[in-house]
């Protein structure tokens, strides 16, 4: 009989769990977690906070209880795992309800420990009203000052996922709220200019968005609240408030009622170290294709593990629930005598925004840019689903691909509609190995109120076999600034379009549809930089006047992206 011992109760501990009793009725299995549940959707406590999801008890998918009556697994909480001894192939185990210390043997054992948030040291950080957002506990204390306190300022440190959400729900309660990141963007899995339509979504809801500072100090000024005897209050609604004074990098400073701190999270690899495990480059347990450690058997999967990147091959480190699950069903199916390989992330995510979701899939361009990597990228701003019919929204498209090959390196989306569609789409193409030539042929669902005839990855996939082709030459709007002497820009917009959503200086304004009867109003011994709204008649302007002998280039996603990349 093979028993398996898990290490974290979470995502991956307990998706291992489940699949190890599915493949086997034999196999022992205990799971252990130090704190009081297991299995809960961590991933849903900030919509808990702010109302989206009622009831607590929601975000509670199994209990001990229940894991043991279908699963039949024996689960320990509140039982802290102190050390690995891999010599006698036992762990040694700490009941947090009494301190008892006890050994437990296994024959596989699981790590699933996840990763703890990140919080610096900074000059009164530790204090009542500073708080992070990791499991039940955190979620229960940060309501728990949310309904005593009766914030009127919130301020959350950090634009990733976490403190996005939790900014929301903020402004879903009503409490004016300050978001900061030391980043010039939020959602950094996405690019800067990409961001930009965050930008103007948060500040647009009233949040105040500061962008490019960091947290410098916090001070904590104390006011206690004593229970109101004569309304029958007891001893134990004695709580303490107060405020805090928050100093900035750049010298600015604000007063807030609570902190939430979501800089990001570092992979838990304590026990891992402690046991000679070996870690990677970046900071994670080192893992095999088949998930197991450098001791083969002991596996780890999830926030704390290094794994594959799906796109270069290299080590990463993906804190998503998504690979986490799979990788505990894959470590349970080989623990079990299978023979599973993980085939790497490509770190597909999405997030929402108040009426915006932002996504990606794949590398971004800081990335590409950072390992050496040639590439091209193309942006569309297109349709939801077909433009005549009611609600349709606009979907603005990024993609990143070799321009040699055509290989897929990543896409990004933001929008109100078909956001998830398109990214999910994007992520099975780059998983299957599809090129961006192959992507025009992709024959997605097409009626009025749900699509295109030519929906938005196939017009992607257009644009960027012009480009490899040469019926089409880019120019990208973070080289609008700095254009020579030798370059005119030309706007081929109606006059009443600049007038309402704006225009680039200097610019001549020729509407695409005079174009023809216009072109001797252009220099041929100049290089004619065109733009439109979204970069599509800049495409017809172009084909025009490179079959008339002018040199041209295109700004790729028009004017929109030129404006949203500021925003």
């Amino acid at each position: 009989m093979t028993k398996i011992v898990i290490i974290g109760g979470v995502a991956g501990g307990a998706s291992a769990a489940a699949r190890a009793r599915r493949l086997s009725e034999d196999a022992e299995i205990i799971m252990f977690e130090r704190g009081p549940y297991v299995s809960f959707a961590n991933c849903g406590l900030p919509y808990h906070i702010g109302g989206d999801i009622k009831e607590r008890s929601n975000l509670l998918l199994q209990t001990p209880e229940s894991f043991l009556a279908r699963f039949n697994v024996d689960v320990r909480t509140m039982n802290e795992v102190l050390r690995v001894n891999r010599a006698a192939k036992t762990i040694t185990v700490r009941n947090l309800l009494d301190q008892s210390e006890y050994d437990e043997s296994y024959d596989f054992l699981l790590l699933s420990p996840g990763a703890g948030p990140i919080v610096p040291p900074i000059p009164g950080i530790q204090n009542p009203l500073t708080h992070s957002l990791r499991n039940i506990p955190d979620m229960d204390k940060i309501i728990q000052t949310l309904q005593m306190n009766k914030p009127e300022h919130a301020t959350v440190v950090g634009g990733g996922f976490i403190g996005l959400e939790m900014m929301e729900a903020f402004h879903h309660l009503g409490i004016k709220t300050t978001l900061i990141e030391m980043a010039d963007q939020v959602m950094t899995p996405v690019d800067r200019e990409m961001a930009g339509f965050a930008h103007a979504e948060i500040r647009a809801k009233g949040i105040d968005l500061r962008l490019g500072v960091a947290l410098k100090s916090v001070e904590y000024r104390p006011a206690a609240t004593l229970p109101s005897t004569e309304s029958g209050e007891s001893l134990e609604h004695k709580h303490v408030e107060g405020e805090l004074d928050l100093v900035l990098s750049n010298g600015d400073t604000l007063t807030t009622d609570i902190l939430i701190m979501a800089i990001g999270v570092r992979p838990e690899t304590k026990l891992a170290a402690e046991a000679g495990l070996q870690l990677g480059e970046l900071g994670g347990i080192w893992v095999n294709e088949q998930m197991q450690t450098s001791d083969p058997a002991i596996y780890a999967v999830g926030d704390a593990v290094e794994e594959k990147d799906f796109v270069t091959g290299k080590q990463t480190l993906v804190p998503l629930a998504g690979p986490a699950n799979r990788q505990g069903r894959m470590a349970a199916d080989n623990m079990l005598g299978r023979n599973e390989s993980y085939q790497g992330t490509q770190g597909t995510a999405i997030c929402k925004i108040f009426d915006l979701a932002v996504a990606s899939t794949g590398k971004n361009e800081k990335q590409l840019k950072r390992e050496g990597i040639a590439y091209e990228k193309v942006y569309v701003h297109t349709a939801s689903h077909a433009s005549y019919y009611p609600g349709a929204e606009v979907v603005s498209f990024k993609m990143l691909f070799d321009p040699q090959t055509g290989k897929i390196f990543g896409a990004q989306a933001v929008g109100k509609d078909g956001i998830d569609k398109r990214i999910d789409v994007m992520a099975v193409a780059q998983r299957a190995g599809m090129t961006v030539e192959q992507l025009q042929h992709l024959e997605l669902t097409y009626a009025p109120p749900f699509g295109s005839a030519k929906d938005v990855i196939n017009q992607a996939a257009f644009v960027a076999t012009n480009l490899m082709k040469g019926d089409a030459k880019a120019i990208h709007f973070d080289e609008i600034d700095s254009l020579t002497d030798d370059q005119v820009l030309l706007d081929v917009r109606n006059p009443m379009e600049l007038q309402n959503v704006g225009y680039l200086p200097g610019a001549i304004n020729i509407p695409v549809d005079q174009l023809r009867q216009r072109m001797n109003e252009l220099p041929k011994d100049k290089e004619i930089v065109i733009y439109c709204q979204v970069g599509l008649r800049g495409n017809v302007a172009y084909r025009q006047l490179a079959n008339n002998g002018f040199k041209a280039r295109n700004l790729i996603g028009g004017y929109r992206t030129y404006k949203f990349a500021k925003a």
